[in-house]
């Protein structure tokens, strides 16, 4: 049976790039007979708002939607500190203190996910009286699992190169787990077996097949989809407040517009409110 999930993060109010996720997982999985699953991610520290959440809801009952909601990521706290102390105890995570500003006077390499960490940290004591993350130890995790590969239904099957991040972050300073650890384990944990996202996190999944194969977790297929963008090329985003500038759910559902409409041209990729369709990666790698 084919299980996908929309996760939006309660931290500013969800917009037309979340509705055409939303509805691509939703069809994928009904289409098959399958499971389409809402999860709350808020844990993000005092950015994460419970009252958002029941917008989210609201937002996808006006677009027609149907779903199973499985627990928040809050309620899932024991078992991000599980994984992360059974990785720590087999030597696969070092403690950072460094900060972004430290990193970025050191002039470090650009990756597809911004700064790639030269490693600082790794192998020094740490300061206890400092704030410190977890970061993976790439080579080392490597090493144990070796070459793997993850299926994308556009892309076909991928080589996994986690490599061209760096020791990324699994539990920061300000939060129980990154994205990448929590994604991970709540993905196994729901028994999803197609992760329906845009292709602007097409790359984390190289990192998230090698916590599959580290944690012995069963591995998903993914479809990374089409981004909506703005008239500039940059896609839509939280971060500048495109649910708050004409394109959030929320503004048109109250403005009166017909939802189901919406959601219809959307699965007909004709974006409403002068929104375009971008087909980067155009490769889904």
């Amino acid at each position: 049976m084919i299980v996908t999930r929309f996760a939006p993060s309660p931290n500013g109010p969800l917009h037309l790039g979340h509705a055409y996720s939303a509805v691509k997982a939703h069809d994928l999985a009904r289409a098959a007979g399958g499971r389409f699953l809402l999860r709350i991610e808020d844990i993000d520290g005092a950015r994460s708002r419970a009252e958002l959440a029941d917008e989210f809801r609201r937002d996808l009952e006006w677009l027609g939607l149907e779903w199973e909601e499985v627990p928040a990521q809050s309620t899932r706290l024991d078992s991000y500190e599980a994984a992360a102390r059974d990785l720590m105890a087999r030597g696969l995570l070092y403690r950072c203190t460094c900060t972004r500003a430290e990193i970025e006077a050191l002039e470090p390499t650009i990756g597809p996910e911004g700064l790639i960490y030269p490693g600082t940290c790794k192998g020094k004591a740490f300061d206890p009286s400092r704030p410190s993350a977890l970061r993976l130890n790439i080579e080392a995790a490597l090493a144990e699992t070796g070459p793997l590969e993850w299926e994308d239904e556009r892309a076909g099957v991928v080589t996994a190169d986690p490599r061209q991040f760096g020791d990324v972050v699994l539990v920061r300073k300000d939060a129980p787990a990154s994205y990448h650890l929590a994604a991970t384990l709540d993905d196994a944990a729901d028994g999803v077996t197609l992760v329906t996202r845009g292709a602007d996190l097409v790359f984390a999944s190289h990192i998230h097949r090698l916590l599959q194969a580290l944690l012995g977790l069963p591995v998903p297929r993914w479809h990374h989809h089409a981004l909506l963008v703005e008239a500039d090329g940059r896609k839509l985003a939280k971060s500048r407040r495109s649910g708050e500038r004409g394109y959030g759910l929320a503004e048109m559902r109250e403005a009166g517009e017909d939802g189901r409409i919406v959601a219809e041209k959307l699965r007909l990729d004709q974006i409403p409110h002068g929104i375009s369709l971008s087909r980067y990666p155009p490769d889904g790698t």
